[in-house]
C-alpha cells in the first residue's frame, strides 16, 4: 500500500497555510465584486448538485486551485446569494471585512472554551463583550455581569429561546414538583416566530398550553397587556401557571414591536418570565432614538439579539443577556470529573464556564468574532451602519405609499417595509393572487429578492433593507423593478 502524500500527513503546514488561505481570501474577494451579476435567489432544480458530484468521497486530495475552480463551476449558481446588495428577503445576514476577521481568527485559533481553563481569554473576552453589548442597547445593570446578570454568545435564536425556557421550567418546577410540568403554559403573539413554539415543545411544555394571543392592526400588531392579562387570568381559573412570555421587538413578518413594558407589569404580577425577542431589531437599539423600544427591559428575565442579523457580525451569533444567570444553570450545568477545574479552586468564584450557559458542551470562540467587529468599526461606525439602512426603507415607504396602485400594509418599523400592489379595481382573492404572481416575477428575474407574509388574509412582500453592500440605487433599482412587474402583470389581466 503506497503511502500517503505529504499534504495530507501535515493539514496544518505553517508553510502551506498562507498560500492555501490567501487563494481562498482571493476567490470570496472576486465574488463580492461580481455577486450582484448571479441571479439573487438561486434557479435550480432539486437534487442538481448530487448530479453533478461523483457518488464516492475522492480516495486522493486536489489541490486548493481545482477544488475553488468547483466551487466556481458547480457551488455558486446553486446558491441564493445573501450577501447580494439586491436582497432584501428574510432578514439581513450581515457579513463585513471585520466580521470575516474575527471569524477567520476564531476558526484559525479554533479553540474550544467550555470552561475556563479550556482558554481562560475566550471566556472571558466573551464576559467583556456581552457587556459591551449590554451598555450599548441601554440595558439595565441588572443585564451586566458586574450588576448581578451576565451574557452569551450562542449561535442562534433557537438556542438561546431553548435555554431561557428550561430556565423558566426548572424555577417554576422547583416549586411544583416535575409532575408539575402539565400545568406551565408558554404566551406569544400571533407574531412571535415559531421557534418559541418549537422551544417550548423541546422543553416538554405541552402543545395544549402554548397561547397564540391575536394582535391587530390597532396595536400596530404588538402584544398588549390587556390581551395577555385575559388570558393569563382564564388559564390561573383553571388551575394552570403562566410560566413564560415572549414580547418581541421586531417581529419576523411585520416588524411589529410589543409593548415591554406593559407585559413586563403582567409577567411580575404572576411570577412569570418574560423574555424579550429582539433578533432583528435589537442591533437598531444602539441609536438613541430606538432605544425607547426597549423601555421596561428592567421588568424583563432574558433578552436576546443577533450580531449576525444586522450588526456586521458573521454567521453565526446570537447575544443572549439574563438577569439572573444562576436560573439558567441550574438547568443546564453538568458537573463531570474530567471537566472540573483541577488546581484552580481559588480562581473559581471569580470564573465563568459556559458550557452551563447553553445545550451543547462544545463551543466556538464567537467572542473574538463580535470584538473584532466592534474595534473596527466603533459604536459611531455602527449607528451610522444602522441608520442608512432605515434612510433607504423610508425612502422606499415613501415612494409606495405615493403610488396609488400600491398601499403600505403596516408602518414600517426599522427597515422593513410591507406592502402590496393593490389596484382599486380589483376583488380581494385577485388582488392576492396579483401579489402572489408579483412576488414571483420579481423574484424569477434574479434582479432582486423578497419574501412574504400574511396578515389578516392579505398576501404582503416584505422588502427588508440591510445588506453590507446595500446602496440606495440598489433600493431604487428594487423598485423599479416591482413597477415594471406590475404593469405587465395589470397589462396582462393578471
Amino acid at each position: 500500500m503506497g503511502s500517503l502524500p505529504l499534504e495530507a500527513m501535515m493539514p496544518l503546514n505553517p508553510d502551506s497555510f498562507a498560500g492555501e488561505s490567501s487563494a481562498v481570501v482571493d476567490f470570496l474577494a472576486d465574488y463580492y465584486r461580481n455577486v450582484d451579476k448571479y441571479p439573487v435567489m438561486a434557479n435550480t432544480q432539486p437534487g442538481t448538485i448530487r448530479k453533478l458530484l461523483p457518488e464516492a468521497a475522492p480516495e486522493l486530495g486536489d489541490s486548493m486551485d481545482r477544488i475553488l475552480d468547483d466551487v466556481q463551476r458547480d457551488i455558486l449558481p446553486g446558491l441564493t446569494h445573501w450577501q447580494s446588495p439586491s436582497f432584501f428577503a428574510y432578514f439581513p445576514a450581515n457579513a463585513s471585512t471585520a466580521g470575516f476577521a474575527g471569524e477567520m481568527l476564531s476558526a484559525g485559533l479554533n479553540v474550544v472554551p467550555f470552561v475556563w481553563t479550556a482558554s481562560p481569554v475566550a471566556t472571558e473576552l466573551e464576559q467583556v463583550v456581552v457587556d459591551w453589548m449590554a451598555s450599548l442597547l441601554g440595558l439595565p445593570e441588572r443585564f451586566h455581569f458586574k450588576g448581578g446578570g451576565g451574557g452569551v454568545l450562542h449561535g442562534s435564536t433557537c438556542e438561546a429561546v431553548v435555554c431561557t425556557l428550561a430556565a423558566a421550567r426548572d424555577r417554576a418546577l422547583s416549586k411544583l414538583g416535575h409532575e408539575g410540568i402539565l400545568k406551565l403554559v408558554v404566551y406569544a403573539s400571533d407574531q412571535t416566530h415559531a421557534t418559541f413554539q418549537k422551544g417550548a415543545s423541546i422543553v416538554g411544555i405541552p402543545p395544549a398550553n402554548f397561547r397564540i394571543l391575536r394582535t391587530s392592526a390597532n396595536s400596530g400588531y404588538g402584544l398588549t397587556a390587556t390581551i395577555v392579562q385575559r388570558a393569563i387570568e382564564e388559564d390561573v381559573a383553571r388551575g394552570l401557571v403562566p410560566l413564560y412570555l415572549c414580547a418581541t421587538v421586531g417581529t419576523t413578518g411585520l416588524g411589529a414591536i410589543d409593548r415591554v413594558r406593559e407585559l413586563g407589569h403582567v409577567a411580575r404580577r404572576y411570577g412569570t418570565w418574560l423574555h424579550i425577542d429582539a433578533a432583528y431589531a435589537g442591533s437598531a437599539a444602539i441609536c438613541p432614538e430606538f432605544q425607547g423600544h426597549l423601555d421596561g427591559a428592567e421588568l424583563a428575565d432574558s433578552l436576546s439579539m443577533n450580531p449576525h442579523k444586522w450588526f456586521l457580525t458573521n454567521m453565526d451569533c446570537c447575544c443572549l443577556l439574563v438577569a439572573n444567570p444562576t436560573t439558567m444553570t441550574d438547568a443546564l450545568s453538568t458537573d463531570p470529573e474530567y471537566l472540573k477545574n483541577v488546581g484552580t479552586a481559588s480562581k473559581m468564584a471569580e470564573t465563568v464556564d459556559y458550557k452551563d450557559w447553553q445545550i451543547a458542551l462544545s463551543r466556538r470562540f464567537r467572542a473574538i468574532k463580535l470584538w473584532v467587529v466592534l474595534r473596527r468599526y466603533g459604536a459611531a461606525g455602527m449607528r451610522a451602519h444602522i441608520r442608512r439602512h432605515i434612510q433607504m426603507a423610508e425612502w422606499f415607504e415613501h415612494v409606495v405609499a405615493a403610488d396609488e396602485r400600491f398601499e403600505v400594509v403596516v408602518p414600517r418599523n426599522f427597515s422593513l417595509v410591507c406592502f402590496r400592489l393593490r389596484p382599486r379595481f380589483m376583488a380581494d382573492k385577485a388582488v392576492e393572487a396579483l401579489n402572489r404572481d408579483l412576488l414571483a416575477a420579481v423574484n424569477a428575474s434574479g434582479r432582486a429578492f423578497m419574501t412574504h407574509f400574511v396578515v389578516d388574509d392579505k398576501f404582503v412582500i416584505r422588502l427588508a433593507v440591510g445588506g453590507s453592500m446595500t446602496e440606495m440605487r440598489h433600493v431604487r433599482a428594487a423598485w423599479e423593478l416591482l413597477k415594471e412587474k406590475a404593469n405587465d402583470l395589470i397589462a396582462t389581466g393578471c
